[in-house]
C-alpha cells in the first residue's frame, strides 16, 4: 500500500514538472526571453549642453563646459576588486574610496555608476590607455554649467541643483523624474523647460559576467535652448561694483520700454558653487543676511520720501493742491495729540522745494487734505499693490494700506497720524525696488506705467513683443512736468537733497528717501533718471541699513560716472 502511495506521488510530481515546463516554454518563453535580452542590454546615458544665457549683446553671462567622468558598470566582486584596484593607481584615489562612491551612486545591477567627476585630461588619456585591463570602465562626457563672472548677475540667474520633492510632484508630467537637475530661482527656474536638454545614450549588451560586449544603439543628446537677457553685461558689471560693501539692490530700466538693463541684488552668491557641490553652500543657505534673496524683486520695505511724488501726483490730480500751494515748515506739524517732525525747518515751501528739499510736513498736510484712501488709489494707479510681472520667480507685490483694510484685518480704526504717516511713506506702506523703478519711469516717460522685462530672445527668435505692455496712466501732462520740475530741483538746487549728483556730466533728476527701520538703521533710497531732457534710464537705489538716502545718492552718481566713461550715456 505505502508503495503505491509513493508511486502515485512521483506521477503526479512528474505531471506537474511537465505542466510547468509547458507554460515555461510555450506560454510564457517569449516574456522570458525579452527578460533575458534586457538583463544583458544596458544603458549608458550621454547628457546634453543646457541652454546658454546671453547678455542683450549676445555676451556669455552663463555657459557651459566639457567634464569628464569615470563611469563603472556593476559587476562581480571579484572583477570589481580589479578594476577598481587599476583605477586608483591612476587616479591616485584609495580603493577604499573607489568602493565608498561606488556604494552611494548605485542604485540596481543593470545601472552604471558615476565614481569620479571632472577628471584632467591627462587621466583620460591614461585610462583610455588601459581600458583593456579596465573592464566596465566607460569615460563618458557630460555638460557642466560654468559662469565666467562668478557671482555677477547671480541672482538674475539663479542655480542649478538636484530637483526636490515639491517640484518634482509638480514637474512629473513634463518629463522631469527623480534626481534631474535642474534651476533653482532667476532664470534657470523660470524658463528650465527651453534651457534643459534632452539627454541621450547608448544601449550596450554585456555578457554573463556584465563586461561590454557591443553598442546595440544610439541617440544623440540635444542641448537647450539658448535664452538672451537684455541685461547689458557692461552696465552690470558697474552696478555691482558700485554696491560694493553694501546690503540692497540696483535696478536700471529704459523707462520708454520697461528692458531691464541691469538688476542686482546683495550680498550675491557663486552659483558655480553648487556645481561644485562646495561644502560653503550650507553656510550660505544658514547665512542670516539672505544672500539668495534676490531683494531687487523678492525684498518688501518701507519707501519712506521716494513715495511722495505719488503724494504730489494725487494732491494735484485732485485739485487738493496747486503750483501756488504754500505750506509752512516749522520743523513739525501737529497732528492730533501727536507731533510729526520734519527732519529740518523749512519754512515756507511750495511743492517744487517741497520736493527738492523733501519736506515732510509739507506732505503731511498735503496727505491729510487728499485723505488715505486717495493715497491708496493713486498708488495703485502706479502699480505698488501687485507685481511688476518682470520674468523672474518669487516676486513680492509690497502692500498699501487703507482704513477698510485696517478696520477688517486689525480690527482698528484709521486715524489723522495714519494718513500722515502714509504720506510720507512709513507706517504698514511696503514696496520693492523694482516698483519704485517703474514709479519713477512714469515721470520720465511722461505718464505710462511699464511692464519691466528681462527676456530678449529664446534660441535666436525675439520674443521681447510678447512681454512689453505700455498703459497710459491718464495723468495731466501739466501733472507731470510740475513733478519733473521738483525732481530736478532735488538735484539741481544747492539745498537739494540728492544734489551729490548736480556736477556730472549729464542732467539727473531723482528723489532720495530715508526710511525708517524698527530693526535697526534706516533704509536709504535713491530713484531718478537720466537725461533729464531726453531720459534713457530710469534708476533705483536702495540700500538697506544705508541711514539715509544720500548713501543711496551717492551710488547712484558713481554708476552715472562710470557709464559716462564707457560712453553709455
Amino acid at each position: 500500500m505505502r508503495i503505491r502511495v509513493l508511486h502515485f506521488l512521483i506521477i503526479v510530481i512528474f505531471i506537474f514538472l511537465a505542466l510547468s515546463l509547458i507554460n515555461l516554454t510555450l506560454f510564457q518563453g517569449d516574456r522570458f526571453l525579452d527578460l533575458s535580452n534586457k538583463n544583458c542590454i544596458r544603458l549608458i546615458p550621454q547628457c546634453g549642453s543646457r541652454g546658454k544665457i546671453l547678455d542683450t549683446n549676445g555676451d556669455l553671462i552663463v555657459g557651459s563646459s566639457v567634464s569628464y567622468d569615470v563611469v563603472v558598470l556593476p559587476q562581480e566582486r571579484g572583477a570589481m576588486e580589479k578594476t577598481f584596484s587599476g583605477l586608483s593607481g591612476i587616479l591616485g584615489i584609495s580603493t577604499e574610496e573607489l568602493w565608498k562612491k561606488f556604494r552611494k551612486g548605485y542604485s540596481e545591477p543593470s545601472v552604471p555608476v558615476a565614481i569620479v567627476s571632472n577628471i584632467r585630461l591627462e587621466e583620460v588619456a591614461a585610462l583610455e590607455e588601459r581600458k583593456l585591463d579596465l573592464d566596465g570602465v566607460i569615460i563618458q562626457s557630460t555638460s557642466m554649467r560654468s559662469y565666467p563672472y562668478a557671482g555677477l548677475a547671480s541672482h538674475v540667474v539663479g542655480y542649478l541643483s538636484e530637483i526636490d520633492r515639491w517640484r518634482l510632484t509638480k514637474l512629473v508630467d513634463y518629463g522631469y523624474k527623480t534626481k534631474d537637475i535642474v534651476g533653482m530661482g532667476g532664470i534657470e527656474e523660470k524658463y528650465d523647460y527651453y534651457l534643459r536638454q534632452d539627454d541621450g545614450g547608448l544601449q550596450v549588451e554585456v555578457d554573463h559576467q556584465g563586461r561590454f560586449s557591443r553598442v546595440r544603439g544610439f541617440r544623440p543628446p540635444h542641448s537647450g535652448k539658448d535664452v538672451q537677457l537684455t541685461l547689458d553685461l557692461r552696465i552690470q558689471k558697474i552696478t555691482e561694483s558700485a554696491m560694493e560693501g553694501f546690503n540692497g539692490a540696483v535696478v536700471i530700466m529704459d523707462p520708454q520700454s520697461g528692458e531691464i538693463l541691469s538688476i542686482a541684488s546683495f550680498p550675491n552668491f557663486d552659483p558655480s558653487l553648487f556645481v561644485k557641490k562646495n561644502r560653503s553652500v550650507s553656510g550660505l543657505l544658514s547665512d542670516p543676511q539672505s544672500p539668495f534673496l534676490n531683494r531687487a524683486v523678492s525684498g518688501q520695505y518701507p519707501p519712506g520720501s521716494v513715495f511722495k511724488p505719488i503724494v504730489a501726483t494725487a494732491g494735484l490730480e485732485s485739485g487738493k493742491i496747486n503750483m501756488s500751494t504754500v505750506f509752512h515748515c516749522p520743523g513739525s506739524l501737529q497732528v492730533g495729540r501727536r507731533e510729526f517732525k520734519c527732519w529740518d525747518t523749512h519754512l515756507d515751501q511750495d511743492l517744487l522745494q517741497a520736493i527738492s528739499h523733501s519736506c515732510d510736513v509739507f506732505f503731511y498736510r498735503v496727505g491729510l487734505a487728499v485723505g488715505p484712501q486717495s493715497l491708496h488709489d493713486y498708488a495703485v494707479k502706479f502699480g505698488l499693490t501687485r507685481p511688476t510681472g518682470i520674468e523672474l520667480p518669487y516676486e513680492e507685490s509690497g502692500f498699501i494700506p487703507n482704513p477698510i483694510w485696517k478696520k477688517i484685518y486689525k480690527f482698528q480704526k484709521w486715524y489723522a497720524g495714519n494718513t500722515a504717516n502714509f504720506a510720507i511713506g512709513q507706517g504698514e506702506v511696503l514696496v520693492t525696488p523694482i516698483q519704485m523703478c517703474r514709479m519713477i519711469a512714469v515721470f520720465a516717460n511722461h505718464g505710462s506705467l511699464v511692464t519691466p522685462y528681462i527676456i530678449k530672445a529664446i534660441d535666436g527668435q525675439d520674443v521681447s513683443a510678447n512681454h512689453r505692455r505700455i498703459v497710459p496712466m491718464r495723468i495731466k501732462e501739466t501733472t507731470i512736468n510740475s513733478i519733473n520740475k521738483g525732481l530736478r530741483g532735488a538735484v539741481a538746487d544747492e539745498k537739494g537733497t540728492a544734489n551729490v549728483l548736480a556736477d556730472l556730466g549729464v542732467s539727473v533728476a531723482g528723489k532720495t528717501g530715508t526710511a525708517q527701520n524698527p530693526r535697526g538703521l534706516s533704509h536709504g533710497w535713491f530713484v531718478g533718471y537720466a537725461p533729464f531732457d531726453k531720459p534713457r534710464y530710469a534708476i533705483c537705489v536702495f540700500i538697506e541699513h544705508g541711514a539715509h538716502g544720500y548713501a543711496s545718492a551717492v551710488v547712484a552718481k558713481k554708476i552715472f560716472e562710470a557709464m559716462l566713461e564707457e560712453g553709455l550715456i
